[in-house]
């Protein structure tokens, strides 16, 4: 593509004051209105002092500047330029909501995480977030590292992080996430909750999972509330939920508030000598051989793996306290190329790498085994947070950080819940690709007869998906 050769002279102004960069946030933040974002906050939030004054409307504030992208508090000001002020009311400065960040306590974070739970709960009342839900449904636990720089940042410590390959240790803070998927939809967040950088795992992990639980029953109802053939929505109510984890999550305390909360769980086990026992015993002829739709990359062995050899036998974990579980165990091995062995004959054996699976899944193998390695989904969710609002903590008050996270989620989930509206296409975009297609859109703003009109480009591949949202976010309330 070249420049114009018609264009002698192009010149630049600042100067119309009715465009703006992002006419796609006019809609979805309709939508967060429409499922009562203001109510809902307004009713749980309670910040103290001038600063936590019209709290409802500073978090939307905060949730609109993310949907656009905003990755730290500064970024926030792109609400206040052009025709920003004729479609929307209270657009605070991002100092205002730098220091009603910094006015939170541990209980004031407590409050916003409970909104956000009920915020996605009430989306899906106006959305079918979970198509396919009527089969089985995924809360995915995990963790991650996000480095920090500042010396100043509370709660910052030394982690454990894979780079390239390697575990090294950076300095950040520790996000722990819980989200909610289908193998038909794309994860939405459940729950969250900021730890500091040097905490395993697994702290706090049994209570998360429980709150995450919970909002996933109540996400099912609410879209089984919604219009459906009776069968359509006994199957929603009744679905399987299940958690899976990876081995970080191993433990007594997670496996116990799966079973408190009647639900399944698939957790991958560390490879130890009693674990190692149960599996050599298993008969060589019990070994299931697949292959995997996709090759998948082994970080140990630096190389594409599409083929393997599964097996389950019975497994007691924590035997002999009152924690004592017998499940599933589903073993997973794979050829390790860097390594071989000889028998007294000269034989050349095969050895294998195991990957093992702790469950109470009712499917047969060969699924339990696959939905378990779709676990992975979540780091889906990571790469798409890392990529927007998750790409700083920008704060050096380790409350105002963990706000900051609440509000990642409800920003996700929103744009989760507009791409949906929009059509089947974006539904399971990428959140970055939902940005480029339907939120930053540039728009001119005009005003006649009491209405306001947003022009925006015309053949813009995407207008179709952007007025189905747009209709729908401002059609009358069922």
């Amino acid at each position: 593509m070249r420049i114009s050769h018609g264009a002698t002279r192009v010149r630049a102004s600042f100067d119309d004051p009715n465009l703006v960069s992002c006419a796609g946030v006019e809609p979805v933040m309709t939508l967060a209105q429409r499922c009562d974002l203001h109510g809902i906050v307004a009713a749980r939030l309670r910040v103290p002092t001038d600063k936590g004054s019209n709290a409802a409307g500073k978090v939307a504030a905060i949730v609109a500047g993310m949907v656009t992208g905003a990755d730290s508090i500064d970024d926030l000001d792109v609400l206040r330029h052009g025709g920003m002020p004729l479609l929307f009311d209270g657009v605070y400065a991002p100092s205002t909501l730098g220091s009603f960040l910094r006015t939170f306590t541990h209980g004031h974070v407590r409050q916003l995480q409970a909104a956000s739970r009920q915020f996605l709960v009430r989306m899906a009342g106006q959305a079918r977030l979970l198509p396919s839900a009527g089969a089985v449904t995924f809360v995915d636990v995990d963790s991650l590292l996000r480095r920090v720089y500042g010396k100043q940042k509370q709660g910052a410590g030394f982690g454990h992080a894979k780079v390239g390959g390697y575990q090294v240790l950076l300095r950040g803070l520790n996000p722990l996430v819980a989200t909610i998927s289908t193998p038909d939809a794309a994860p939405v967040i459940a729950a969250t909750q900021l730890r500091a950088g040097n905490a395993g795992s697994a702290r706090g992990a049994a209570s998360l999972i429980a709150e995450a639980v919970a909002t996933t029953k109540a996400v099912l109802a609410a879209q089984a509330a919604q219009p459906a053939t009776a069968a359509t929505t006994a199957a929603t109510v009744a679905a399987e939920i299940m958690v899976r984890a990876d081995s970080a999550f191993y433990s007594r305390t997670v496996i116990t508030a799966c079973r408190r909360a009647r639900v399944r769980f698939s957790v991958t086990v560390r490879i130890d000598a009693k674990v190692r026992a149960a599996i050599t015993a298993i008969d060589e002829d019990a070994w299931t051989e697949i292959r995997y739709p996709q090759p998948v990359w082994d970080e140990d062995q630096q190389r594409f793996i599409s083929r393997a050899q599964i097996a389950e036998t019975t497994y007691t974990a924590f035997e002999g306290t009152r924690h004592e579980v017998t499940a599933r165990l589903i073993a997973r091995r794979v050829p390790d190329l860097n390594k071989s062995t000889v028998d007294g004959q000269g034989e050349l054996f095969t050895v294998w790498r195991y990957h093992a699976a702790f469950t109470d899944s009712p499917y047969v193998l060969v699924q339990a085994e696959a939905q378990h390695r779709g676990h992975a989904i979540i780091e889906q969710v990571f790469a798409e947070l890392i990529d927007g609002p998750l790409a700083h903590l920008p704060s050096g008050r380790f409350t105002a950080n963990n706000a900051w996270l609440t509000c990642i989620a409800i920003a996700h989930n929103l744009t989760r819940t507009a791409a949906t509206l929009a059509g089947r296409p974006h539904a399971t975009a990428r959140a970055a690709t939902i940005r480029r297609h339907l939120i930053n859109v540039a728009g001119r703003i005009s005003r006649h007869a009491r209405e306001v009109t947003i022009h925006l480009p015309q053949h813009w591949p995407w207008q179709h998906n952007w007025l189905r949202l747009f209709t729908t976010a401002h059609a009358p309330p069922t």
